[in-house]
């Protein structure tokens, strides 16, 4: 079972991301994040929070466990691209570029396997007691 979370527009370049999803995607999506905060990199905060919204829609939207979990895909790909001038000498401008990311991580992993509980005994069917129609206590 696929489960995806996806962060759009994420204010640092994709060169910059995908120098730390490459330390990463081949560990366990659980020891992800707990790598993810000992990297002293900016882009670890974002790609820690999308990895953590995976792991959490895959326990509480598919009922999948925490330590079946796998990446199968953590994909970096270019946002919008913000555009500002730097006034410089004789009345020039120089562009500036300001990047954007969208992080895409999709995981899967196995459902939890159903334990089948006992079914409970009805109230009615435990012991001998009867329940008093209206019409039986009439007639005494």
């Amino acid at each position: 079972m696929e489960v995806t979370a996806t962060a759009k527009n994420v204010r640092i370049s994709p060169e910059k991301v995908r120098l730390v999803v490459a330390q990463i995607k081949k560990l366990p999506p659980k020891e992800a994040v707990e790598i993810l905060n000992y990297v002293s990199k900016r882009s670890s905060l974002p790609l820690k929070k999308v990895i953590a919204s995976a792991i959490a829609n895959a326990k509480n939207n598919f009922d999948l466990t925490e330590n079946s979990l796998t990446f199968r895909e953590i994909s970096v790909t270019k946002g919008i691209v913000f555009k500002r001038f730097k006034a410089v000498a004789r009345g020039r401008a120089h562009p500036i570029l300001k990047r954007t990311s969208h992080i895409k991580v999709v995981l899967e992993g196995e459902q939890r396997k159903e334990v089948s509980k006992v079914p409970e005994v009805p109230e009615a069917s435990r012991g001998s007691v009867s329940k008093v129609s209206k019409e039986s206590k009439a007639t005494k």
